[in-house]
């Protein structure tokens, strides 16, 4: 019994480390009430918005969940940035340890949160990144779906 108690106490100590944190970020689509969240150590990503309800009422929270690359990924420290595009409804997701990166969107027909695989810019000078659209790095007006709602 005496060297289980302190097994116990040293678990019962690090069960907050061991619980899931979270980083949270608005897409930056100015008018588009999604946030979306990832999981700081797994990154998976996940959004909510508020959608209204049908015959009035206070509303609904409707939530996607993780769906094609957004699920959870190799550990890491994870987190989100938005642009400042202010149509872009989609975030990256960052590996602060690697710096790879992924945009995540919404998929708004499946209702789920979708990532492209992650990436990691190129070594600068060695002109390895893929240039897109009319200037390099650039993928134009918006590189996500456009985004509807559901009601």
């Amino acid at each position: 019994m005496r060297t289980v108690l302190p097994i116990l106490a040293g678990l019962l100590a690090t069960a907050p480390a061991l619980a899931g944190s979270y980083d949270f970020v608005p897409a930056p689509q100015v008018d588009l009430n999604r946030v979306y969240r990832v999981d700081k150590v797994t990154g998976e990503v996940t959004s909510c918005q508020y959608g209204l309800r049908e015959g009035g009422g206070i509303g609904q929270t409707l939530c996607f969940g993780a769906g094609e690359g957004a699920g959870v990924q190799a550990p890491s420290e994870y987190g989100l940035v938005a642009s400042r595009h202010t149509r872009e409804a989609g975030v990256f997701r960052v590996n602060y340890r690697t710096g790879e990166m992924s945009i995540c969107y919404v998929q708004v027909k499946e209702e789920v949160v979708v990532c492209t695989p992650q990436a990691n810019p190129a070594t600068a000078g060695t002109g390895e990144a893929p240039a897109t659209g009319a200037a390099p790095g650039r993928a134009g007006p918006s590189a996500t779906p456009p985004q509807g709602g559901r009601p």
